[in-house]
């Protein structure tokens, strides 16, 4: 099968690799049918990730195609189903996955970046960890996994409709939470220090406001939201105690 490999940073190479063989009982083969490139991949490549070893196989933002029918507990799978895959491999007998917080796993293996990931023609993913969908295209499914990521962090904040909310960063992350803060019905203000990206996200929303950051941006934020500071921010202590009113909600997501 056709590889893509990052063997140190800075230099991938594209390999012939045997197939996988299955690890165990409780797991599908799959084929990859599109795949993310995430900021965690970039510093990958870079050498700044802390959490990669080399040689690796990055891709954790994709969807796939099961290539053999499944059936596990209450799990069925048909043979051609598209899924999302959730990337966060837990034990599911720590601790924190006996709380039914498998995010805190302490033996977590996260999929493309602990492990191997989706930069392949085919691998084996736990069937509990595959989400199929008849409704989504796999370009969408492949970008299931970034935008859950803004829905639990509007879900955390328990946004109150017509709440004003700051989000800091408008890669991809923030642009999900962007929308899914729209949709909670929060009047949403973005900063970012990439004229691109607020100039991106003013196309996909005209109704939000955009503060590029290195200018006057805190005065004008201070000047837009008057004594009514946003609930939900995501930067650095001195810019966050300048930003945020008092009794605030933060919430930290995608750093």
């Amino acid at each position: 099968m056709k590889t893509i490999l990052l063997e140190k940073p800075g230099q991938f190479h594209l390999l012939e690799q045997e197939e996988p063989e299955a690890p165990g009982p409780g797991y599908t083969l799959v084929r990859t049918r599109h795949v993310g490139i995430c900021g965690t991949d970039l510093h990958a490549f870079r050498g700044e990730q802390p959490f990669f070893t080399y040689p690796r196989i990055l891709g954790h933002e994709l969807s796939v195609e099961v290539m053999a029918a499944t059936e596990q507990e209450d799990i069925a799978l048909p043979k051609g189903a598209l899924c999302a895959v959730e990337p966060y491999f837990n034990c599911g007998y720590c601790p924190a996955c006996l709380r039914n917080k498998p995010n805190c796993c302490i033996n977590l293996n996260v999929f493309g970046v602990h492990i191997d990931g989706g930069m392949r023609e085919f691998a084996y993913i736990p069937t509990t960890k595959l989400h199929p969908s008849t409704a989504l295209s796999s370009e969408q499914l492949a970008l299931v996994e970034p935008l859950a990521i803004g829905a639990h962090a509007v879900s955390r904040a328990q946004l109150p409709s017509h709440e004003r909310v700051l989000v800091v960063g408008a890669g991809p992350i923030g642009l999900a939470v962007t929308q899914c803060a729209l949709l909670a019905g929060a009047q949403v203000i973005v900063m970012d220090i990439s004229e691109q990206r607020l100039a991106f996200c003013h196309s996909l929303w005209p109704q939000v406001t955009c503060l590029h950051t290195p200018s006057d941006a805190l005065a004008r934020l201070q000047q837009e939201v008057k004594d009514d500071l946003p609930r939900w921010s995501s930067m650095r202590p001195a810019i966050r105690n300048l930003c945020m009113r008092p009794s605030p909600m933060l919430v930290m997501a995608g750093a």
